[in-house]
């Protein structure tokens, strides 16, 4: 099971432990992933990823020098190929949403397997949004939770909501169910190219940076609970 597709994708693994860090970049090796390079704090993290500018970052959030989720920030800002999937030794709420609201594809708890861990990145690699069972539940009520609070404030409103065509709520409805790329293709009976260019063509249209918000604002508007 290897990565044999034209180009291994590119990895970058961040992690402050030596040992452990070593394993996962070991680990994605041996199952065919071309890891371009490591970092053990924070800023090395920043420096490093510019440089060589990989398609996934297995990203700890227990950084010295500077915290995952600023990296994750950063980098999400000022690379935008990028996924970043977090592994972390910490299944607590608040680590995870903060991760995801930085712009984390996904979060994997250190707990899981190699094979967990192989698939993890693969899945994150193709843009889909990667979590360890329970977690995902756990995001998508938080953003359900958003969604059925009280505005803000006076003069939030959007002035006018941007218009999708039919082929992109659809598309749109199906990211909100959890569907992979993949999924929706064969359920629509388009390319998989095609479903990432509606997702492209949606996220421009509503300012929005990544697949996880596209799916908090098809949930603030319900369409995660209508018939596909």
């Amino acid at each position: 099971m290897t990565e044999q597709e034209n180009q291994p994708t590119r990895v970058m693994v961040v992690d402050d432990h030596p040992m452990w860090r070593d394993a996962v970049a070991r680990d994605l090796t041996a199952a065919g992933f071309d890891v371009v390079a490591t970092a053990g704090d924070g800023q090395q993290a920043v420096r490093r990823a510019k440089a060589v500018v990989p398609d996934v970052l297995v990203l700890d959030l227990n950084l010295p020098e500077k915290p995952g989720v600023q990296v994750c920030k950063e980098l999400v800002g000022t690379l935008p190929g990028l996924r970043v999937l977090v592994l972390s030794a910490s299944g607590e709420h608040a680590d995870v949403l903060e991760a995801v609201k930085s712009g984390a594809t996904g979060y994997l708890l250190k707990s899981a397997s190699t094979d967990e861990l192989t698939d993890a990145v693969r899945r994150t690699a193709a843009g889909d949004p990667v979590f360890t069972p329970g977690l995902a539940g756990l995001v998508l009520g938080e953003y359900r939770r958003l969604a059925t609070d009280p505005a803000p404030a006076a003069g939030t409103d959007e002035p006018k909501a941007p218009r999708l065509t039919d082929r992109e709520t659809e598309v749109l409805r199906l990211v909100a169910k959890g569907l992979s790329y993949k999924q929706i293709a064969e359920r629509l009976v388009i390319s998989h190219r095609t479903v990432q260019n509606h997702v492209q063509n949606t996220l421009g249209k509503l300012q929005l940076h990544n697949r996880v918000e596209l799916v908090r604002y098809a949930i603030e508007r319900g369409l995660d609970d209508s018939d596909a």
